[in-house]
């Protein structure tokens, strides 16, 4: 223990008095440890621990975020008199980490970087923008209908299969070639399979080099689940503090964050709330979500998977998440099923964003008209299945003729796809996407085939085309 790297000579030391899973009490007779400090323990020190409570003057409980196995009552603890730290700066750029900073992707080890604490205050209320801005993504189904907040949050909701990761290694492609900005993507609970694949994916793309990838996957306690999130803000923060750039934060699942902290609340013995949840909930979720936030230099914008447990939008989990969401993107399977890629819900997608005062009349205007089209386009697909389409009045015709087109014309080639497709990837600027509905809400396409609105970019493709 004396060439340990904590084990100095005015080292804290304490011994296990308790363990209980993932729980573990510690007595300290020197000193007790601060809260949120970590503790080391293992015979090489490879078991940390998270103080998380008081018990009295000379015990501490601390929640371990890495396996228990082997320890007993008795073992040192040393206390490493400073919370659990991250590494920050542009040498995290193309990497893959742990909870602990540590990189996982059989890289070289980091040198010489600064590393921070994983609980940092949100930033102060004085300092944050106080105008509303619009984060172009390229993307037109979500610019149209559900734009996206500069600094704010977006909640992604898809199953398997219907093109999530895709939409995301999308949006990390438009936001590194065109904000100049970063990506971090952090992976609570997620499956060791995906973290791997989404690593190939990215390397493929060629945006791996502008990101960052932290996880906490399934098998790790639910303490290094529960801290992961911290983790990947404290990395974020860096670049938009200290660097002035923009980042966008990716999250999959923030439910997750909130079953490990349900898991280690059961385990502390604390009285559940209404349907299991912890009684800390709402407060554990801002600690996250108020750290996500814009300020006059920079912006971290989120966009955050969302579980919803057996389809149930009053699960207290997807409620509370909700309170922090500007903007809501569903993927549809029936969607992807039809090969209408991104398979975003065109009329279950919404954004506070989308009000006249922000992104202006003629934006505000144009989206609601699409919604109103294809919501009586979907009131008709009864009728045209039984009857026809010939049966159907001429008015409403003309409606099933601009609902169609608009469903084709929101589809888009990714650039994250081209090597599968075949085809070229289009950014579309919002200016050019609206246009396009525009156009098609006043039955300029009228008479073009569907086919020909299918994967493309701007509106004009169809006249060169032609």
């Amino acid at each position: 223990m004396a060439n340990a790297p904590y084990a100095t000579d005015d080292a804290n030391y304490g011994h296990v008095s308790r363990v209980r899973g993932s729980v573990v009490d510690v007595r300290f007779t020197h000193r007790l440890p601060e809260l949120y400090n970590a503790l080391r323990t293992g015979a090489h020190q490879e078991i940390v621990i998270e103080v998380v409570n008081h018990l009295d003057e000379q015990t501490i409980r601390g929640v371990a975020l890495t396996p228990t196995r082997g320890l007993a009552r008795g073992d040192v603890v040393i206390d490493t008199g400073q919370p659990l730290r991250v590494p920050v700066g542009r040498a995290l750029l193309g990497r893959m980490f742990n909870v602990f900073g540590e990189p996982i992707d059989l890289g070289q080890p980091l040198e010489g970087v600064e590393w921070r604490s994983i609980h940092q205050k949100p930033v102060p209320i004085s300092r944050q923008t106080t105008s509303s801005e619009v984060f172009e993504t390229g993307i037109k189904a979500i610019d149209v209908l559900a734009p996206l907040e500069r600094g704010g949050k977006a909640g992604l909701f898809g199953g398997a299969g219907v093109g999530k990761t895709v939409l995301i290694t999308e949006l990390i492609n438009n936001v590194v070639g065109n904000y100049e900005g970063i990506s971090v993507f952090c992976g609570i609970g997620e499956r060791s399979r995906e973290a791997e694949e989404l690593y190939r994916d990215m390397a493929a793309a060629g945006v791996l080099d502008k990101s960052v990838l932290i996880f906490g996957q399934m098998n790790e306690p639910p303490g290094a689940r529960f801290r992961v999130g911290h983790a990947a803000l404290t990395m974020a923060e860096y670049f938009r503090d200290d660097e002035a750039q923009d980042v966008l934060l990716l999250i999959d699942n923030i439910f997750r964050f909130v079953q490990a902290g349900a898991e280690i609340s059961g385990l502390m013995g604390q009285l559940p709330s209404r349907l299991g949840y912890q009684p800390s909930l709402s407060t554990e979720l801002a600690e996250i979500q108020e750290r996500i936030t814009s300020t006059a230099t920079g912006a971290i914008t989120s966009v955050q998977a969302v579980y919803v447990p057996a389809d149930d939008f009053t699960d207290p989990a997807v409620v509370h998440t909700f309170t922090h969401l500007s903007a809501i993107i569903a993927l549809s399977r029936e969607r992807a099923s039809r090969g209408l890629y991104p398979a975003i819900d065109l009329l279950q997608s919404e954004s506070s964003m989308l009000v006249p005062h922000i992104v202006g009349q003629r934006h505000y205007t144009i989206a609601r008209a699409i919604q109103e089209t294809l919501a009586h386009y979907e009131s008709l697909k009864d009728v045209i299945a039984m009857l026809g389409i010939e049966e159907l009045s001429r008015e409403d015709q003309r409606i099933v003729n601009r609902a169609r087109r608009l469903e084709r014309f929101l589809t888009q080639p990714f650039f994250t796809t081209e090597q599968f497709t075949g085809q070229p990837g289009r950014l579309v600027p919002l200016e050019a996407a609206l246009d396009g509905c525009e156009q098609i809400l006043n039955d300029r396409f009228h008479d073009y085939p569907e086919q020909a609105l299918y994967m493309i970019g701007s509106i004009d493709e169809v006249r060169d085309e032609a």
